[in-house]
């Protein structure tokens, strides 16, 4: 009778087991089946891609400032440094396809990783942002005003007796913010040296920087009597851009 009674107790025992593994089973398979889809590419590719998406989500996520200057038609503007940022994210269609840029790509895939963690599962990110889309070739879907320095008055600029550096940068660039005060230092120490320093904000001079190919940054130009000697894009510290002066 014990001998019965054991086996009955280690077979429902067994059966409680299975089935609390097949639950756990189909629950995991059912999340693993979420799967989010991410893709980063070129603006030729983006915007064959987006073409092909009647019902996409196409997000940028530039400030409000840079996205009244020149923006992708349909786009909504959600800024990723506003706070917020994710609530607003949250409203939108998580299964619909979404299509985010920024100006150089890195908001862009900041943003990316947060939407893919609040569950959105087909993600295409502008590979270069505005930059590389302003310099790709491929028709602005939205209409931009010249603004900001013309192609012109930069090369007034450049043709001087003087070695002129130019620093491309942005305000919201953490390289760019990182190099600012040596260059503004700089720019003081080199006054009446021979050596003048120019900053170009891309976000206000956006036809220049599309005029001269400008898709990261932050970009340094050295010229000397009109003529470019040395350039640099990304981060340098100050050491290395004395060198070259």
């Amino acid at each position: 009778m014990k001998t019965n009674f054991l086996i009955l107790t280690l077979t429902a025992l067994l059966l409680v087991n299975c089935k609390q593994n097949t639950e756990s089973s189909s629950t995991k398979t059912a999340t693993e089946l979420k799967v989010t889809t991410i893709q980063t590419i070129a603006p030729a590719e983006f915007a064959e891609a987006l073409s092909k998406e009647p019902n996409a989500q196409l997000i940028d996520v530039r400030s409000p400032k840079e996205f009244d200057s020149d923006h992708l038609e349909g786009a909504i503007n959600i800024d990723y440094n506003s706070p917020e940022f994710k609530s607003e994210i949250e409203k939108l269609d998580k299964s619909k396809p979404t299509f985010v840029y920024c100006l150089s790509g890195g908001r862009s895939a900041s943003a990316i990783q947060t939407m893919k963690e609040l569950g959105f599962t087909n993600l295409t990110e502008l590979e270069g942002g505005m930059l590389k889309w302003r310099n790709s070739g491929v028709q602005q879907t939205a209409a931009v005003e010249a603004k900001g320095m013309t192609k012109n008055d930069f090369e007034k600029l450049i043709n001087s007796d003087k070695k002129v550096l130019v620093d491309f940068n942005a305000t919201w660039c953490g390289p760019c913010r990182k190099m600012g005060p040596y260059l503004d230092k700089m720019k003081e120490e080199f006054k009446g040296k021979g050596i003048a320093i120019v900053k170009i904000d891309v976000d206000e001079n956006p036809t220049l920087s599309s005029e001269l190919k400008i898709d990261g940054i932050p970009h340094l130009m050295l010229f000397e009597n009109g003529k470019k000697v040395w350039e640099n894009v990304g981060y340098l510290p100050e050491e290395e851009v004395r060198k070259h002066l």
